[in-house]
């Protein structure tokens, strides 16, 4: 055999024998090298990230405008400047590690402050101040060890000695002219000015213009210098034979002269300095940038879907981390700023900024000019890194080390950066047909592509865009058309590929597999949306539920409508939990009644709170001596009855129950024997029979009612009333006392016990749903869905003649023909095929004709 090599066999051999672990470990390793650049991009952006500084951000910079700009790869002199700036930083940073410097005798307290100037400019002292710095030094000396081994690093210098071979003539023109100007400037003299110096622009001139105008400039700068000597020569001839009058004064103006001229020309060669440094910085930069938009050759490739894909990450991020990027939002969650019809501010300029950046980024890769991509890249790399680095700071009141969301956001970013650099050195697509998942018809494109039509507004939005920054003869409606027509075709050519691909024979019945995986599943889950209201409002709070406990229990009560006699409420200590123990017994004592037993069925000992309400009311009886007068007027109309009203509240932490009355008729004998003089002692007990509800169910839906499954023959509970007359110095002073009777606790002091049965809540991540209720749920997700269901399932007989094509490809062929015409410039052929396209969906005949199997 030709070529062959034993040692070469060998060789292979034993390399293929090695033990899986270790050819992993050598292809990441040969993936390190042939990437080595990336491997020093993400150093040198992670060290940033860390860090946050300015003394950091140079570089990073200088990656997306330079380095990753750069045809074919980035030059020598970047590398250099990448690993002499890294070493320099090292440097700084270990000479302010000393302590005598005032800043750092207060590290602890200056340490989180993100305006302080040392952690601005990153010359603060803390722990491993130089770790990543060193890494990233390290990074940089192994990429360049690796373009050594492969004879890249010195590149460039045998690009530059060639070249300056073949211009020559070039170079020794140029040199010979910037020479003649720089002795032109040394010999300047009173009459010269800074709009004698020509700058040349190599770039703009052939050999021989640049020959004769060195010669030329050489001449004039001669006759010019020669000129200014005759006419100093002159001068002092004239001035010498004046000399009469006064010595003295001469001289000392010819000083004075002399002076001024000095400083003319000193000023003059400061100006010709300033702008030759800065022609030095402008035509390089200026050069880079017009070999770039103008590339004499350019790969052409279409990163646009990444670049869109790292937009969208970063827009995902802005939704879900909005905290992150404002100052008081911290522990707030969108959902509820929205459901409060609050729109944070941090969020609104973030994801304002975040769609117009996409927008604008749409619309260059549509207009396809790359200079305009060059200008956005440049303000946005500089745009971006300014606010996150010196406002996002100030605005969140925390560092960007410390801010793990902004990071992962500036990550992302870089990420979007890097991709349109790339775009951006390899230059934009000449032709744009399409949509990026239409380009191969199996499965994972036809959902991802009705997927993608399913979001809203996202398919209006880029059918506008496209129509408004693409050239085109169409109206805005005939461009929606084709992209319609275009779509459909394209879900039909995937169908009929997918029947390509797992055919089914003629009269052979469906399989089993795909009657009960298909039908299976679309039987299960109509089942599931039919009853899904009434197993979710049941489940949610069986399985899910979270027990709503009350925190304050309320009762007043009131006589015919008058100031209420006695009012008092249970909070903390006063509002107990059963035991396990106590829950036996209180079922235990229902045993034999089947309906309160099925009533506790629901119920746990979590569910049940006993309210121990004080017997002395919280407030004194403040009447007036009119409306007591009238009262009394009232209670001794014995054929008028007399009304007591006892109203209670619960109040808990998901909901606040509505105060609730009961009204009870009581003969008002018992309380004209208070009012009389001759009447009843004041501190005797009066009965209320069947006045006091002793079980009262709390549910969710904010409406307290009374138990009666669980109270005696659906009796209400006793109780007695009582007024206590205080008579002091400062006053008579009443207030009414209630003692309940058949008290399951028996206590020797007057009080009233009652008993919350409390429904179970739904979990606040489910709450938007079960709030709804079980009849809001089917008008609003059932009969929704029911609708959509029944659009799919109706309606098909109707469009029969655009779905049941057989074969599409003429039609598709049509449609990428429009596109491609479109692309080229050929407006009047995109006008006939468009036209085409219409007749042959109006033309039924036509369509079966184009339609037909090959």
């Amino acid at each position: 055999r030709m070529f062959h090599d034993d040692e070469l066999e060998e060789s292979e051999k034993f390399y293929v024998g090695q033990p899986r672990v270790l050819l992993l470990i050598y292809a990441l390793y040969n993936t390190l090298v042939a990437r080595s650049e990336m491997v020093c991009y993400f150093v040198i952006i992670l060290n940033h990230m860390i860090s946050a500084s300015m003394i950091t951000l140079v570089l990073p910079i200088l990656i997306f405008l330079w380095a990753m700009l750069s045809v074919p790869r980035p030059s020598k002199r970047f590398w250099m400047t990448a690993i002499v700036y890294t070493e320099v930083t090292i440097v700084i940073k270990y000479f302010f590690q000393f302590g005598f410097f005032p800043w750092n005798k207060y590290v602890d307290y200056t340490k989180d402050k993100p305006y302080h100037p040392p952690n601005i400019i990153g010359i603060e002292k803390k722990e491993g101040y130089v770790h990543y710095d060193l890494v990233q030094l390290l990074a940089l000396f192994f990429h360049r060890s690796i373009l050594k081994c492969h004879g890249l690093w010195d590149e460039d210098e045998k690009g530059d000695s060639s070249s300056n071979k073949e211009d020559t003539d070039d170079e020794l023109s140029l040199t010979g002219g910037r020479r003649d100007s720089s002795a032109s400037l040394k010999s300047v003299n009173l009459a010269a000015s800074v709009e004698s110096i020509h700058v040349h622009f190599p770039e703009q001139q052939t050999a021989i213009r640049r020959k004769s105008s060195s010669s030329v400039s050489q001449l004039s700068h001669r006759s010019s210098f020669s000129s200014h000597r005759s006419k100093r020569g002159s001068t002092s001839t004239r001035n010498s034979s004046q000399k009469g009058s006064s010595v003295l004064s001469i001289k000392q103006k010819s000083r004075k002269e002399l002076l001024m001229e000095k400083f003319r020309e000193q000023m003059i060669k400061a100006k010709a300095f300033t702008i030759k440094k800065t022609l030095q910085v402008y035509v390089p930069i200026r050069q880079f940038f017009y070999n770039l938009i103008h590339p004499d050759y350019s790969a052409v490739t279409d990163v646009y879907v990444l670049m869109f894909l790292a937009d969208t990450v970063d827009f995902i991020i802005i939704v879900f981390g909005f905290w992150a990027f404002g100052k008081h939002s911290a522990a707030a969650d969108i959902t509820s700023s929205l459901s409060e019809d609050q729109v944070p501010e941090a969020f609104l300029v973030m994801v304002l900024i975040q769609f117009g950046t996409m927008v604008v980024d749409r619309a260059l890769y549509l207009k396809k000019t790359v200079m305009g991509k060059v200008i956005f890249q440049v303000i946005l790399v500089f745009g971006i890194h300014f606010w996150m680095f010196f406002i996002l700071p100030g605005v969140t009141e925390r560092k960007f080390s410390q801010n793990t969301v902004a990071q992962l956001w500036y990550f992302v970013k870089c990420v979007y950066f890097g991709l349109s650099a790339y775009q951006i050195r390899c230059g934009y697509p000449t032709r744009v047909l399409g949509n990026f998942l239409t380009k191969s018809y199996n499965y994972v494109n036809l959902f991802l592509f009705q997927g993608f039509r399913l979001v809203p507004f996202l398919t209006e939005l880029r059918a506008v865009m496209d129509w408004v920054w693409t050239d085109t003869t169409l109206s805005l409606s005939s461009w929606i058309c084709v992209e319609d027509i275009y779509a459909h075709i394209f879900i039909l050519k995937c169908w009929r590929e997918s029947e390509k691909r797992y055919p089914q024979p003629r009269g052979q019945k469906k399989k089993k597999v795909v009657k009960y995986g298909m039908g299976g599943m679309i039987i299960i889950l109509l089942i599931c949306i039919v009853w899904f209201p009434l197993l979710f409002m049941s489940l949610i709070k069986s399985v899910a539920g979270i027990t709503n406990k009350p925190l304050d229990v309320s009762i007043t009560i009131t006589l015919g409508g008058y100031q209420p006699i006695f009012t008092m409420s249970a909070q903390q200590s006063q509002l107990k939990d059963l035991n396990q123990t106590g829950f036996n017994a209180f079922l235990g004592s229902y045993r034999g009644n089947t309906a309160a037993l099925q009533f506790l069925e629901g119920y746990g000992k979590e569910d049940i709170t006993l309210a121990d309400l004080e017997g002395n009311s919280n407030s004194l009886w403040t009447i007036s001596p009119p409306s007591r007068e009238k009262m009394i007027q009232g209670l001794l109309d014995f054929s008028a009855e007399f009304t007591v009203v006892l109203s209670w509240s619960i109040q808990s932490l998901e909901y606040k129950v509505v105060p609730c009355r009961l009204e009870h008729t009581q003969s008002p004998k018992w309380f004209v024997g208070y009012c009389l003089p001759t009447g009843i002692p004041v501190d005797c007990w009066i009965k209320l029979e069947l006045m006091y509800p002793y079980y009262i169910k709390a549910p969710s839906d904010s409406l307290a009612k009374p138990i009666k499954q669980l109270l005696t023959d659906c009796r209400w509970e006793n109780i007695t009333v009582s007024l206590v007359k205080n008579v002091s110095d400062e006053g008579v002073r009443e207030w009414w006392v209630l003692n309940q009777l058949g008290k399951r606790y028996k206590t020797s002091e007057e009080s009233l016990e009652l008993f919350i049965f409390s429904d179970k809540v739904s979990p606040p991540s489910l709450g938007f749903l079960a709030g709804y209720g079980i009849m809001g749920l089917y008008a609003s997700v059932v009969l929704v869905i029911g609708k959509f269901v029944r659009e799919f399932f109706s309606g098909i007989s109707h469009s029969i003649m655009f779905e049941e094509l057989p074969n599409v490809d003429r039609i598709l062929k049509l449609c990428t023909d429009i596109f491609l015409v479109r692309e080229t410039g050929e407006l009047e052929l995109e006008e006939d095929l468009y036209a085409k396209l219409i007749f042959l969906y109006r033309s039924p005949e036509t369509m079966i004709k184009w339609t037909r199997e090959k």
